[in-house]
Order: structure tokens, then C-alpha cells, then sequence
């Protein structure tokens, strides 16, 4: 008798045609707390949009063209004239008009919205996570520029507004604008001070001429550029200090625009893009300044404390991009089990697949649930609110982004070999994984802020312990894992040689408590038991078989 030999069975449908954030239980539960019933149904029925854009067959191809066909340096044009542009596939500017319209760098200007900005944000990262970093600066831009009035006024409106408005032109001609920044530099790294590159002041006050070589520039087609150099007191051109009022030097920050106002590019001299491990899409590039056009934000010498709460915005965003890309890899690896069979049987209904499930859920949910506490507090504003931050961002984003990695490389292997081939998505969020972890400052960078909170600001520990003690006698072993906090924080001798550890458990205690006051009792019980009761191995898929894990499990499927 012929037989086929081309019918396909023992596969599970694409995870596709679904609401991306309506099947993300951890995600509404948290949008659910943290507004007010005023907003929530605008902002609900907001994101349930958005996630069914992010999770249509439409967008999906957008995100493979874009990730499949990086960004290309175009330096001249034919007539050999500078243009330093940057050509992107079609479905690039697709992605981020869609982000750009879902407003996702509108949180400064409507209530609630930066929990529903958050929300937004892990939602659209697991579509394509690569024009998350023209959101991102975009966002994080805002406080910066509100260090002077008058910037702020002139280019406020144009980064919150909900209008992707592409082209180089003068800002006053465009209904919508994009900022990136350019900080590093090759011989400082994460030392901002040791930047080399040098503002001389020009003729008109607040104006200066930047001179120098930036090793990562974040989104080199932005119409505006956060910058910081080294302002010279001593001036150039004729001009001197006196003249110009420019009294004070040291590294200072400062707007760059690509396009002037009488409409010329502004010195901008792209030298290559960075070729990087994952966000593809997204273009990262060396550029030069050489007598280019800058006009300073805030007082010389204080770049740093200018930029302090762009720093911190860009950091929270790192963790809801890790907590996005957790979440789509979890769903992936939930939805295949839910359907493939092996052994007779579904995959998801066997213990030990069962529990490497339900602990990399475990892993999605604490951080979904730490990321939007976060968003939580800047929408709060209140002084006990910024001083949690102070600790619980850099904590985060230490902790959330490093175990990033390990859940999606775990989820991958939960499709088998089908994991490790393109076709799956899987490969594009393992390469993407350890970016966040990255950016924006390493993880000694992070456990180092942690400790100059502690050391410079103690209303900050005071904040983080009025948090977490909210769920104090709940959970025997948070109650043990908050008094070995105390007991590590009580000798702080050698300190930096334990920031690591002393930064893991601020992060590991902090969801602990938020898990424990908000989350299911199962998915509290077993967060608790492995991450603070120590009822687990050094690989996922070591909880104990006591625990409920059907139901973690379950909580984390998503639903088509």
C-alpha cells in the first residue's frame, strides 16, 4: 500500500493569532494593581491591541524580515557628498511606528503611564526587541532635558508624541522626533569621566563645538542626541569664558541634533556600525565629532548628575526587555509541550518536563512582577517611592537580566532540536538574551550603584526594608532570607568584593515579597522554596516535587 511520506503530525500549531498580553496572566495581574480603576479599562483595552499586533502572523514576519536584514551604513551618495544615513529594511520602520503609535515614549504625559508604558514595552519586546533601543532613549531622553526649561519645552512634546515621523530635518518641521545618546567611549567604557571628547564653548551662550570619537552611538537616525564631553572653560574662536559665560569645565552634557535649524546636517560622521552577537535589527555605531553643533543641558561638570534619571530609565527598561523576552520564551516552550507528544503522552504532562516548565515560569513571572512594581514607583513620584529605586533599579537590573540568559537557552531546549533551528524564533531570543545584561552598565557596574545607595543615601535601605517587610510573617522562608539581608548589610568591611552576592539577594528578596503579597499561593510557595529556602539545584527543573507545579505551569501557558 503507497504511504505519504510528507504528513506532518506530532507538531504544535504556530503560536500566533493571539493577544500577547491578554495570555500573559502575570502581566495583567500586575497592570490590574498598579492603576486605578479610572484607567484601567482605556488601558487594558490599549494593550490588549497592542498584543494582538504582537501576536499576528503580520507582525511576526515583519520582525523575521527586520532581524533577517540588518541595517546597512550608507556614509556618501553618489555624487561623493557626507551623508551618514542608515538604511533599514521596510518592516524596521513597520516595528517602530507601531511602537512609536502604541506610546511607548509617552510615559511622562498621561496618568498611569508608566506602568502602561511598561506593560507596553515587555508586551512589543516580544515581537522584535530591537527597536526597543530608539523607544528606550527616546523614553529616557525626558528628565534629562526637563534640566532645562527651555529644551524641554521645545523637544518634549515632540519625543512623547504618538507620530513616527521619519527623515533628517529640523526639529520645529517634524510632528514626531527620536533621541539616542552617545556616552562611551572606547578608552572609558562604563568611566563616563574618562571620556576624552571635548566641548569648546562657541559665541552664543549655551552653545559648543564637540570634538571627539564615541565607541557605541544608540540609534544613529535619531533626530537628537544626548552626549556627554569634556567642557573646556577656556573657549575658541576669539571667544573666552568670560565672554561666553562659561566660567566651569569638566564632563558636562549636551544636545546634539542631526539636522540644524537652517536645515544642514550637523557634523555626524557615522564610521561603522557595531556587527553584534543578537539585536540585529537595531543599528549600534562608532560616529566622530569634529566641530559639531551642541548646545549644553544643565551645568558644566555636572553631565553626570544631569543624565542620572536617564541612566535609570534605560536600566528599567533593560529589565522589562529581559522580563519580554523570559515571557516569549516561556510561552514557546509551554505552548510546544502542550501539544507535542513523546512517551505516550503530551510532553507538558510529564513530571520532570512539568517542572523545568514550571521554574522557568517561575523565573518570568518574579521578574514580570519586580518590573512593573518599578514602573509603579516613577508613576508614584513620592519621595519614599525614589528612594526604593535608588536600590531596586540597579538591583533589577542586575538580577533580572542576568537570569535571562539561562531561562531562554533552558526554553529553547525544551523544543529539542526544533529549538536550535531558525524557523523556531528561539535562536533570534538566545542571541538577544544576554544583551540587556550588558548595556547600560555590566553587572559590576549595577552591584556597585547598590553600594554607593547604601553607603550615600540610607533612606534608600529604608525604603527597600518598608517594602519587602510588607509580607514579613507570610512565608517562613522569606522571613529567613530578609533576616540574612540584615545580617549581611550589618558588616560592611570588604564590601565590594561581595556586592554580587549582597546585589542577588536585595533583587531575590524583593520578588520574593512582591510574589508572596500578590501572586498565586502556588507560585509564591514555589518561588519561595527555591530561591530563598535553597529547595533546589543549580539547574532548572530542581524544584521540589511537593509543589504544585501543574498549576504554575498552567498560569504560564499561553491561550490562542
Amino acid at each position: 500500500m503507497a504511504r505519504s511520506t510528507h504528513t506532518v503530525t506530532n507538531q504544535p500549531p504556530p503560536l500566533t493569532g493571539y493577544d500577547v498580553f491578554g495570555a500573559d496572566r502575570a502581566l495583567v495581574s500586575a497592570v490590574r494593581r498598579h492603576l486605578g480603576p479610572g484607567l484601567l479599562d482605556e488601558a487594558c483595552e490599549e494593550l490588549s491591541g497592542l498584543g494582538r499586533a504582537a501576536g499576528s502572523a503580520q507582525v511576526q514576519e515583519w520582525a523575521t524580515q527586520a532581524d533577517e536584514n540588518p541595517p546597512r551604513l550608507r556614509t556618501h551618495d553618489r555624487y561623493g557628498n557626507r551623508v551618514d544615513e542608515v538604511d533599514f529594511h521596510p518592516a524596521w520602520h513597520r516595528l517602530l511606528g507601531k511602537g512609536v503609535g502604541a506610546g511607548l515614549t509617552g510615559a511622562w504625559t498621561r496618568p498611569g503611564g508608566h506602568v502602561r508604558r511598561a506593560a507596553g514595552f515587555l508586551v512589543w519586546t516580544q515581537a522584535e526587541a530591537g527597536n526597543g533601543c530608539p523607544l528606550s532613549m527616546t523614553h529616557a531622553a525626558v528628565p534629562a532635558l526637563r534640566a532645562d526649561p527651555q529644551l524641554a519645552a521645545e523637544w518634549e512634546p515632540r519625543l512623547t508624541s504618538a507620530v513616527y515621523d521619519r527623515g533628517l530635518r529640523p526639529a520645529r518641521l517634524k510632528a514626531g522626533a527620536l533621541f539616542g545618546m552617545a556616552m562611551t567611549e572606547k578608552q572609558g567604557g562604563s568611566d563616563l569621566r574618562a571620556n576624552t571628547t571635548l566641548a569648546v564653548p562657541l559665541a552664543e551662550a549655551g552653545t559648543y563645538a564637540l570634538t571627539g570619537h564615541k565607541w557605541f552611538c544608540s540609534a544613529p537616525m535619531s533626530d537628537g542626541f544626548l552626549v556627554l564631553a569634556q567642557a573646556d572653560p577656556s573657549g575658541s574662536s576669539g571667544s573666552s569664558g568670560e565672554e561666553t559665560g562659561e566660567e566651569e569645565g569638566g564632563l558636562t552634557c549636551f544636545l546634539v541634533p542631526r539636522a540644524l535649524e537652517d536645515g544642514t546636517r550637523n557634523v555626524f560622521r557615522l564610521q561603522r556600525l557595531k556587527e553584534k552577537l543578537g539585536n540585529r535589527s537595531n543599528a549600534s555605531a562608532e560616529v566622530e565629532f569634529d566641530g559639531t553643533w551642541a548646545r549644553r543641558i544643565g551645568a558644566p561638570g555636572r553631565g553626570v548628575r544631569t543624565v542620572i534619571d536617564m541612566v535609570a530609565a534605560t536600566r528599567l527598561d533593560c529589565v522589562l526587555g529581559s522580563a519580554g523576552l523570559m515571557r516569549q520564551a516561556v510561552a514557546q516552550a509551554v505552548h510546544h509541550c502542550a501539544y507535542r507528544e513523546a512517551f505516550g503522552g503530551r510532553l507538558v504532562d510529564k513530571p520532570l518536563m512539568r517542572n523545568v516548565l514550571a521554574d522557568l515560569a517561575l523565573e518570568s513571572e518574579a521578574a514580570t512582577t519586580l518590573a512593573l512594581r518599578l514602573a509603579a514607583a516613577y508613576d508614584d513620584g513620592g519621595e519614599q517611592e525614589r528612594a526604593l529605586l535608588r536600590i531596586a533599579v540597579p538591583a533589577a537590573k542586575y538580577w533580572v537580566t542576568k537570569r535571562c540568559t539561562p531561562v531562554v537557552v533552558e526554553a529553547a531546549e525544551c523544543l529539542g532540536g526544533n529549538g536550535y533551528v531558525e524557523e523556531s524564533g528561539m535562536p533570534r531570543l538566545v542571541r538577544e538574551s544576554p544583551l540587556n545584561s550588558i548595556w547600560e552598565g555590566a553587572g559590576n557596574v549595577q552591584a556597585l550603584d547598590v553600594v554607593r545607595a547604601l553607603r550615600r543615601e540610607p533612606s534608600a535601605l529604608h525604603a527597600y526594608l518598608q517594602e519587602v517587610g510588607q509580607a514579613r510573617g507570610a512565608d517562613h522562608r522569606l522571613d529567613g532570607a530578609i533576616k540574612g539581608l540584615l545580617t549581611e548589610l550589618a558588616d560592611l568591611d570588604g564590601i565590594e568584593g561581595r556586592a554580587r552576592r549582597l546585589t542577588e539577594r536585595f533583587a531575590l528578596v524583593l520578588q520574593g515579597s512582591l510574589l508572596v503579597r500578590f501572586a498565586p499561593p502556588e507560585v509564591a510557595d514555589a518561588f519561595c522554596a527555591s530561591r530563598l529556602g535553597g529547595d533546589s539545584g543549580a539547574a532548572f527543573g530542581t524544584l521540589p516535587h511537593s509543589l504544585d507545579l501543574a498549576a504554575v505551569v498552567e498560569r504560564a501557558r499561553p491561550r490562542l
